[in-house]
């Protein structure tokens, strides 16, 4: 196994370690225990850095752990809707890898999906279905479908 596993290995365990209930408990009863010995310690200044630093370690290092976490859910999440939109039927492989688009790219695709939207909503309100296979321009007309592509759409 090498390094990158094993941080990942690590930072997964981590994660799930740290949302459970008891961990969280046991964060609490820290907290309590530094709380009430706070009279014993007379409320010094070295008995709330204790504390501060205590928790800025932990939260600074927790961070980058679930960041990771996060990113290879959200990779994971990304790949399985991939794979969704290219076996289906129908579907528009152009929708593969939208994560990868600039900011104005995305947000012409979302103002085509949008008015797709409100145009169901309108034929629901008037009785009419709102399913359907409806051809939608994705992407600029560049001369045609990759001829090698088994996926290609129609």
């Amino acid at each position: 196994m090498d390094k990158t596993s094993r941080f990942a290995l690590f930072a997964k365990q981590t994660s799930r370690l740290s949302g459970r209930p008891v961990s969280f408990m046991l964060a609490l009863l820290l907290v309590v225990v530094w709380l009430v010995s706070g009279p014993m310690f007379g409320f010094s200044d070295t008995w709330q850095l204790v504390i501060n630093t205590g928790t800025t370690i932990i939260t600074f290092l927790m961070v980058f752990l679930i960041q990771n976490t996060q990113n290879r859910d959200a990779e994971a999440v990304q790949l399985k809707l991939d794979e969704l939109i290219r076996a289906q039927q129908g579907a528009h492989n152009a929708l593969l890898s939208l994560e990868e688009l600039d900011d104005e790219e995305l947000e012409r695709i979302r103002n085509i999906y949008e008015r797709l939207a409100t145009a169901a909503r309108h034929r629901m309100q008037r009785g009419k279905s709102d399913t359907g296979v409806i051809n939608v321009a994705l992407t600029p007309p560049s001369g045609g479908d990759e001829e090698g592509d088994p996926q290609r759409r129609r």
